[in-house]
């Protein structure tokens, strides 16, 4: 009887082997990668920028027809038949429709800024304006709009 051989041999048996270690880390690094991947993080973050874009749009494009209801149809000033950019350079409609009919005015995610609260500082929303020339309906747009996508509203 030889209690101390099969006591080695039990003992010897305990744990994993490198190999498999390897073989286990190996296939969660392939699930992690597949995972990565599916998500893709850069992606969601470019159609958040564009959801956040889009109700831009919308909103900026609310206030200037509520603006022209309040005013026998008038548009605010800066808004003309060419395509501008809503900023203090451009189509300056801040003082137009803040407070009145938007609280403030959004700024295009990309730009990183604050929305546009005050009017007498400079500000660039990044987004454009234009009214058409033959039916003069209005379109507000976010040409910084990620993915492709092309983003406007026209009323």
């Amino acid at each position: 009887m030889n209690l101390g051989g099969d006591y080695l041999m039990k003992t010897a048996q305990k744990g994993f082997t490198l190999i498999e270690l390897l073989v286990v880390i190996g296939i969660l690094a392939t699930l992690l990668a597949i995972t990565l991947i599916a998500i893709n993080p850069a992606r969601q973050f470019s159609q958040a920028n564009n959801t956040q874009r889009n109700s831009n749009v919308s909103t900026i494009l609310n206030a200037v027809h509520q603006y022209a209801a309040d005013n026998r149809g008038a548009l605010p000033a800066g808004i003309t038949t060419t395509v501008q950019t809503i900023a203090d350079t451009g189509a300056d409609i801040c003082a137009d429709v803040i407070t009145r009919y938007i609280a403030a005015l959004p700024v295009d995610p990309s730009l990183g800024g604050a929305s546009v609260t005050i009017c007498t500082a400079a500000y660039n929303t990044g987004y454009t304006v234009v009214r058409s020339v033959t039916d003069g309906r209005i379109t507000v747009a976010a040409p910084m709009a990620e993915l492709g996508s092309s983003i406007s509203v026209t009323r």
